[in-house]
């Protein structure tokens, strides 16, 4: 019970942490939008942000925007595919829709509770599939360390690009009324060079840190991260799982710009606007808030207002109809869809067992022993022998222990015995 309020207490904290945010910069954006109305000489009764907000849902282009919802089922579609390769190398053949349906549940439980949905994932996944939920948990982990580096990948990829558009927002705020150099600029290159101190100061007092926990902590998470690397290598197509990986980020990206040609203030921004404007949201995105609620708007409206001087009311408008469209269109749809579909396609399915050892060859059977000969003239040259031995009366003095004895016959019967004692 207590557990059990704790976890509620959790998702209400969360929710809350998103709401918050969200309301504050609609608030925001109200006052700036009042504020606009006032300088074009429209009523304050007649001005509402949030009437701006829904009458932009409303002209909006659909057409793009179930693009969007379809790019972003494409994208899941790899990241089923890419994770049974992860799982396959335990000895199972999972079934598709089975990757698929709970990934989308693990979606649907992130807007409850953030980074739940790869415990739910995985849990649900290992129940159907009869699999250990320490493996399968393992597999989530490697598909999250690629989804990392592909986005590091992504963002370099942004900033080189879009380098003046970077530079021209640093250098805004790099401004010093006494010619001195205080600006953004300046304190990012004091944060850099800190940084750098810190990684050698690090790697100096590397021994007397190992004690610490914190430090341990961190040591494992870098080994997890380079066992997850060493895992893809091991791979039987590591090219198709590299595929797979590039065109879900492929998706993502153009969840983004499709969603710009929906939104007219926005339709003429271009493919680099829209790469940039991505890597914003998913920084949003990542922020521990349900769905990226409120981090993702404000993050992407900042960026469209500063980078591209879009009115700060269709920047959140933009927001607002690309976030709904894919969290109520495909997380919350979709996520319902998988709590009635999966226990119907599992009612009768018995997943594959792990693959066995392959059995080893069976030795060669023993020969049946030959019966023994009762021609005369195809006795053994050592039944003579035997019987002559059987004949003699024992030899053994008294008080002569068996072994003794036994070793004398054994030293006798390895004397040559002559031809024609055989004949």
């Amino acid at each position: 019970m207590k557990k059990t309020l704790a976890n509620l207490l959790k998702i209400l904290v969360f929710f809350g942490v998103g709401f918050g945010i969200l309301y504050l910069v609609y608030q925001n954006q109200d006052a700036a939008w009042q504020e606009q109305c006032a300088l074009d000489g429209v009523p304050a009764e007649d001005c509402s942000l949030i009437g701006k907000i829904l009458s932009d849902f409303r002209s909006a282009n659909y057409f793009w925007l179930l693009m969007v919802l379809l790019v972003f089922v494409i994208s899941n579609v790899s990241r089923t595919i890419r994770w049974h390769m992860l799982v396959r190398p335990l000895g199972y053949r999972p079934k598709s829709w089975n990757g698929f349906f709970t990934i989308m549940l693990g979606y649907f439980a992130n807007l409850g509770f953030p980074r739940i949905g790869e415990v739910i994932r995985a849990g649900t996944f290992a129940r159907y599939e009869g699999i250990a939920v320490e493996k399968v948990m393992g597999t989530v982990v490697v598909d999250r360390i690629a989804d990392v580096l592909s986005m590091l990948l992504v963002m370099g990829l942004a900033f080189a690009l879009q380098f003046g558009q970077v530079m021209q927002f640093v250098q805004s705020f790099d401004k010093d009324d006494g010619g001195g150099s205080s600006g953004l600029g300046f304190w990012l290159l004091v944060l850099a060079g800190a940084g750098l101190v810190g990684l050698g100061v690090l790697f100096i007092f590397r021994r007397r840190l190992e004690g610490l926990a914190l430090y341990r902590r961190v040591v494992e998470v870098l080994r997890g991260f380079g066992q997850g690397i060493q895992t893809i290598r091991k791979l039987d197509r590591p090219w198709l799982f590299l595929f797979h990986s590039v065109n879900i980020w492929l998706m993502y990206y153009l969840m983004t710009f499709l969603g710009f040609l929906s939104f007219e203030p926005t339709a003429d921004l271009g493919p680099m606007a829209a790469l940039l404007i991505f890597v914003v949201g998913a920084l949003g995105i990542v922020i521990p808030s349900p769905g990226g609620m409120g981090t993702y708007h404000l993050l992407v409206t900042t960026a469209l207002v500063l980078f591209y001087a879009v009115p700060e009311a269709d920047a959140f408008s933009f927001a607002n109809i690309l976030f709904f469209s894919v969290q109520i269109g495909c997380n919350i749809l979709l996520g319902l869809v998988a709590l009635v579909v999966l226990p119907l396609i599992n009612r009768h399915y018995h997943p594959t067992p792990a693959a066995s050892t392959p059995p080893t060859s069976r030795p060669a059977p023993t020969p049946a022993a030959s019966p023994r000969p009762t021609r005369t003239s195809r006795t053994s040259p050592s039944a003579p022998r035997k019987a002559a031995a059987s004949a003699r009366p024992s030899s053994r003095p008294k008080g002569t222990s068996w072994s003794a004895s036994t070793t004398a016959r054994s030293s006798c019967a390895s004397l040559p015995i002559s031809p024609t004692f055989r004949r």
